[in-house]
């Protein structure tokens, strides 16, 4: 396995830190960036990892997403890091250097693996959840707050053709944390997306880390309300309950039972980080957030159903308006929280 070529396209604070983890162990691995300031520091002083109890400071090859074109030699496995919305482009830009019987998988929030095939084809294609609590906010460093043995992946294939193929990614993630191969991976990223709608959008509308904004009056309910409908949405769509996170099995065969668990095992990982979610990262950068890739989907699944996602539709309605810079990511949006439940 170390003798393959892999390329991470998008290395932020999440696939950074993997990548570092995956050359430490001598892989031969490519960072892809589409950041310039990142790209010059990693090539001018390495990429420096942040971790509790430990800072690494990791060599490696580094280029910007002009530079692709450039590449000549083929990847055998390449890994998405880039935010949902930037899949398609993303895909587009690698696959000339994926070989024909390479794979490529989005670490990522939100259902990507359509696009992903869409452009590699299914027969290249594989899907992966990940559990990771990491920030960066200076080019060349990754404040990483979960370590390699807290960290949790499922790896799964996006149909027939890639089933049989899962361990190939997952003996390269292994690298940087627990992995497990699953057969539904699909239900697997839904349930991963009812915890992200339940803390993204809330506490990026709060301006704060998720620790802080679970003590804000009545946001928790909020949050709960969210992951509550984006779990019945899931349902309604096809979705089956499945545990994430290591868990081994379902407590309790309750979509709305289960959405609380999911929510309440990320809440027991970021109680002592002051990691702020990735939305609330992006908006701090002068960035988009993922809106309609995670809360903005369960929408508009559930409008597909002949119903409505209420919570969910408000809390996306809030953070287009922070994004059109009519409103600021601020404490003081607890009372427009609270009223999506009235």
């Amino acid at each position: 396995m170390t003798d393959r070529r892999i390329a991470i396209v998008g290395t932020g604070a999440t696939s950074a830190g993997f990548g570092a983890d995956m050359l430490r162990a001598g892989l031969d691995v490519t960072f892809i960036e589409q950041w310039p300031a990142h790209v010059e520091a990693m090539r001018a002083d390495g990429l420096r990892v942040e971790m509790p109890g430990e800072t690494v400071t990791v060599p490696v090859a580094a280029f910007h997403v002009c530079e692709v074109a450039t590449l000549r030699e083929p990847f055998d496995i390449v890994l998405l890091g880039v935010k949902g919305y930037d899949t398609r482009w993303a895909c587009q830009l690698i696959e000339p250097l994926v070989v024909p019987d390479g794979l490529v998988v989005g670490l990522q929030n939100g259902m990507t693996m359509d696009a992903v095939a869409s452009i590699v084809g299914p027969g290249r294609t594989l899907g992966a959840v990940i559990e990771v609590a990491a920030n960066m906010f200076e080019p060349g460093t990754v404040v990483r707050q979960t370590p390699r043995d807290g960290t949790w992946f499922a790896v799964g294939a996006y149909d027939e053709a890639t089933r049989g193929r899962e361990a190939e990614v997952a003996d390269v993630l292994r690298h940087a944390g627990d992995v497990e191969i699953r057969e539904d991976v699909r239900s697997a990223k839904w349930m991963k997306l009812v915890a992200n709608a339940a803390e993204f959008l809330p506490s990026s509308i709060l301006g704060l880390p998720l620790a802080d904004s679970v003590e804000v009056p009545g946001v928790l309910d909020v949050m709960r309300a969210a992951g509550r409908e984006a779990m019945r949405t899931g349902i309604g769509i096809g979705h089956r309950l499945v545990p994430i996170f290591g868990d081994k099995r379902v407590e309790a065969n309750d979509p709305d039972q289960h959405a609380t668990a999911l929510f309440d095992a990320v809440l027991k990982g970021w109680t002592l980080s002051d990691t702020k979610v990735a939305t609330l990262q992006d908006w701090i950068k002068g960035r988009r957030g993922e809106i309609d890739e995670i809360n903005g989907l369960v929408v508009e699944q559930q409008e597909g159903l002949g119903a409505e996602a209420a919570v969910n539709r408000g809390l996306v309605e809030i953070a287009r308006r922070i994004e059109r810079g009519e409103l600021a990511p601020d404490p003081a949006n607890a009372d427009l929280l609270r009223a999506l439940l009235d």
